[in-house]
């Protein structure tokens, strides 16, 4: 029932009800021409199977990806040396002498090797039309967002072809059919740059074999195979090692891949047998049988949440010429496709049973490419989830968890090994073998912290879901973090607080000639959630009341925030920021409290707030893909609606994203558009605290608008219309039991719900601002 702050005559509160489905749109990325780059060809996938198809005229590539194809096997990178030498890199912390304890941690306890593992290209189908002329009209190239199809069309002499690809998630294949009007043939090719690479023709299939790289004194040991299927009304031949199809009016493929990856620590599998099984499975279905179920699986989860922020006629543009328009103001529509676009790569890149998304989702073309495309867990695989929770993918979190639980196995060898702790610990990165240890160097690599923060997702997920068996099943994950930091932290002997020792603020150097420290705010305010979300759990399951108090009576020891001599958030326990060799560097970890935590609140702790806000007046908004997209969020929090889509369409624009729409930070992350998504939606609805804000950020930009289908934390769901700038309805449906504080900032009202129920609104029912 609605709270007494509320005017029960004007609210609509109805009873148990299922979810009516989203409204849906025109939802898709088009062009002209065809992709003279990566970057501008369009991405399908299905979690685990990856293809960017560039969509020629004579000649079509579809560059492979498959998610367990990584360079090396299952290695312990934990630098032997490390556990006797902790305590001297300790002791010179504590003595300020920063720069002695970085050489020493860079020598003794950076992992060995001190880089960690690379994800691969699979390689390329190539198909060729030979014998072709004519002048070509009507081109056109498409991805259909909402029906996950990626389309090409044109017309030769008067006559029209036209091919189609999608990843099946239900199938385990990408499928291509290509058709024309008139008889056309096709050369069909399958490669790949991996080692002993070779490809056998039968008579209506190719078969890839290989087996993986090795990287840094690591073998490779994985076994990796593809097989692509023909089906054709034309005549199909065996070339060498291709397939030829002479006088087709339409062609089937269906691809396959897999590795002998099981698990982190099990490279058993056999890739033929399953690359043969995915095949049998898929090409017993007719082809609109197979293209149906692929596209109602997507539809399962893309449909769940609408947007509308209005159109202009801008939004007939191809969607290159939208982007180098530059002109966010000019087609709110951009943002909007923007946001779906970021929900479909989340769907084609993290489902359950795959690999977390990467740096690069799934998508990568080189065999070196930037930063291994690896999990970089001080910011950016964490961003890639984001989205996740509030726009109605829980499911894409899956890997992500299963991810989780692996690095507590891994991390609870390192935690013993070179902390001699108990509990679990992971650094700035891991790979597909789970590497926990800390790499690269002790400026970058020597921070703890990757696996507490990506325990708070673990928390996220029972927060938005209440779904105390999941939380029953990760509580030993979220326990043996914690229990790592109450073994590790150090007492300050200068102020008697608890603080990490060694540490850093992720990737910046203070003005003592080293990044090494101790006590960095994003390091306090991690576990300040961490301590808080363990204890909470354990009090839900009622378990654990000694170790919940022992954990909580750390977190009252930890450092607190401080506010430095510039009005700013501080980064460091000393007040350098002024000082700091990059003022302008692209991590504002300090600012982690203000988000995507929520320690820090405009409403609930505004010299905080304030601070934060200065922190980002001397960063700067402008910065690289995925930090202009956390900017954003941040920007959202403190409730700055137009300067938030200032920094939008700086994010939209073409020094931001590429005409494929893929985030440039640049070279390519996937993680600014993960932000970019969540932003969008954080700027529309924020839930923290008990509390679910509407509209907390609108922009003068967006006067008129709706979004269906977001989700709340305490199990809610949230659909809004707004009007005139003004909050015109609101309707929230309850998944779980709850009661909340809803309304516009600053005009809450209390609601209590039972799951199921739905109750309506509007902004004139919401008690006055006081």
């Amino acid at each position: 029932m609605a709270g007494a702050a509320a005017s029960a005559a004007a609210l609509r509160l109805a009873g148990k009800a299922a979810a009516a489905p989203v409204e849906t749109r025109k939802s898709r990325l088009w062009y002209r021409q065809p992709a003279r780059e990566w970057v501008e060809a369009l991405p399908v996938g299905n979690g685990r199977l990856g293809a960017m198809i560039f969509g020629g005229i004579d000649e079509e590539r579809l560059q492979l990806n498959e998610d367990t194809l990584w360079t090396g096997g299952p290695y312990d990178p934990v630098n032997p040396q490390a556990l006797n030498a902790l305590p001297e890199v300790r002791r010179l912390v504590e003595q300020d002498r920063f720069a002695e304890a970085e050489a020493m941690a860079d020598d003794k306890l950076i992992g060995v090797p001190r880089t960690q593992m690379a994800y691969q290209s699979f390689g390329d189908l190539r198909l060729s039309f030979p014998g072709v002329s004519g002048e070509v009209s009507d081109y056109e190239r498409e991805l259909d967002l909402d029906s996950a199809l990626a389309r090409v069309s044109f017309s030769r002499d008067g006559r029209t072809y036209s091919r189609e690809v999608f990843a099946s998630p239900v199938d385990d294949v990408v499928a291509m059919r290509i058709a024309g009007e008139c008889p056309f043939d096709l050369d069909i090719a399958l490669a790949s740059e991996q080692p002993e690479a070779r490809v056998e023709a039968a008579e209506r299939s190719l078969l890839l074999t290989g087996h993986n790289a090795g990287r840094a004194g690591i073998d490779g040991v994985l076994r990796l195979a593809g097989r692509v299927s023909v089906d054709s009304d034309g005549k199909i031949a065996q070339s060498g090692g291709r397939l030829n199809v002479r006088g087709a009016r339409q062609v089937t493929l269906l691809l396959a891949m897999a590795t002998s990856f099981r698990r982190f620590d099990d490279t058993g599998a056999d890739p033929v047998a399953l690359v043969d099984q995915a095949i049998e499975r898929a090409a017993a279905k007719d082809y609109e049988t197979l293209r149906g179920d692929a596209i109602a699986a997507h539809r399962r989860l893309f449909r769940r949440v609408s947007l509308d922020l209005g159109t202009t006629p801008a939004a007939e543009l191809p969607t290159d010429a939208r982007i180098a328009a530059e002109n966010l103001q000019a087609d709110p529509d951009l943002a909007r496709l923007y946001f779906d676009y970021g929900r479909y790569l989340l769907i084609a890149s993290s489902r359950p049973g795959t690999q977390p998304a990467n740096l690069q989702g799934i998508w990568n073309a080189e065999n070196e490419p930037p930063w291994e495309s690896k999990y970089t867990v001080n910011i950016n695989t964490e961003m890639n989830y984001w989205p996740a929770e509030v726009t109605g993918l829980q499911e894409c979190v899956e890997p992500l968890v299963q991810m989780v639980r692996e690095l507590a196995v891994t991390g609870a060898h390192t935690a013993r090994t070179m902390y001699g702790a108990r509990g679990w610990v992971c650094h700035h990165y891991t790979d597909l073998w789970r590497a926990t240890a800390p790499i690269d160097g002790a400026q970058w690599g020597m921070w703890p912290l990757g696996g507490a923060w990506l325990c708070t997702h673990l928390w996220d997920h029972y927060d938005y879901s209440r779904d105390t068996d999941f939380l029953t099943s990760v509580y030993p994950v979220m326990r043996g973090a914690a229990l790592f930091f109450l073994d590790t932290l150090q007492t300050d002997p200068a102020t008697g607080y608890l603080v990490t020792n060694p540490s850093i603020s992720p990737e910046n150097r203070h003005p003592e000639g080293a990044a090494v420290t101790s006590g960095p705010a994003m390091d306090q305010q991690i576990l300040r959630d961490l301590f808080r979300q363990t204890a909470s759990a354990a009090a839900i399951l009622g378990t654990d009341p000694d170790f919940a108090a022992d954990i909580m009576q750390a977190r009252s020891r930890l450092a607190p925030d401080r506010i430095g001599a510039q009005g700013q958030l501080q980064e460091w326990r000393e007040d350098w920021d002024s000082r700091a060799p990059e003022p302008d560097h692209r991590h504002v970890s300090h600012l982690y409290a203000l988000f995507p935590g929520s320690q820090i609140d405009p409403a609930t702790t505004p010299d905080l707030a304030n601070a934060a806000r200065r922190s980002l007046e001397l960063r700067g908004d402008e910065s690289t893909g995925w930090a202009t997209a956390w900017r954003i969020n941040l920007r959202a929090r403190l409730r700055e609606g137009d300067r938030a889509h200032d920094v939008l369409a700086f994010l939209l624009g073409p020094g931001r994203t590429y005409p494929n729409m893929f985030d440039a930070h640049p070279p390519f992350q996937i993680d600014g558009n993960f932000g970019g998504t969540r932003a969008i939606a954080e700027m529309l609805m924020q839930s923290h605290n008990g509390t679910i804000l509407l509209l907390p950020a609108l922009p003068a930009a967006w006067r008129e608008g709706s979004v269906k289908g977001l989700r709340a934390r305490g199990g809610c769901r949230v659909d809004l219309d707004w009007r005139d700038g003004r909050m015109a309805s609101a309707v929230l449906t309850a998944d779980a039991d709850g009661s909340w504080r809803v309304g516009l900032p600053g005009r809450l009202m209390e609601v209590t719900l039972a799951k199921g129920q739905t109750l309506r609104f509007g902004e004139e029912d919401l008690p006055p601002a006081p």
